[in-house]
């Protein structure tokens, strides 16, 4: 079954509900206290499609992107899965869209997520994304906490 995941996110510590499958739901919430404006899809909302989920994003920055650092922290039933950073903008021969979008100007994009090729066994799942605009990461521009309940192994 094919689904769509549609949010915009404004209010922080607000949980809303993305998307619901026979196999998979989610859901998110800010955890940083600014509000955003953000907006994220997803196709589809099933972790049993073998292609890549297809994803768009719209995000207003609250200030501008010479530097990005993401962190994800991933935690499946409670242990942690995984803990990855990649600098995305150095403010050098930057190859990715985002570098360079001011604060309040409009970032669109549109991309795939491989993560549909991995078999997820059945689980609760945490995803902490983080972009910092400094290395030290101490000035955080977004945070983004994802639970994906995944509800039937796929093998």
């Amino acid at each position: 079954m094919f689904g769509l995941i549609f949010l915009i996110l404004f209010a922080p510590g607000v949980s809303e509900f993305l998307c619901t499958s026979s196999d998979l739901e989610m859901s998110y919430t800010f955890c940083d206290s600014t509000a955003q404006a953000f907006m994220f899809n997803l196709t589809p909302c099933s972790t049993m499609s073998k292609s890549d989920w297809k994803a768009a994003l719209t995000w207003i920055p609250r200030s501008d992107i010479y530097f990005l650092k993401i962190v994800f922290h991933v935690w499946y039933d409670g242990a942690k899965a995984l803990h990855w950073k990649e600098l995305l903008c150095s403010g050098a021969d930057d190859e990715y869209s985002v570098c360079g979008t001011l604060k309040g100007e409009t970032f669109v994009a549109a991309f795939d997520i491989k993560g549909s090729r991995i078999n997820f066994p059945k689980g609760n799942y945490s995803v902490v994304v983080q972009g910092f605009s400094d290395d030290s990461e101490n000035n955080m521009l977004i945070c983004l906490n994802f639970t994906m309940i995944v509800k039937q192994d796929v093998f």
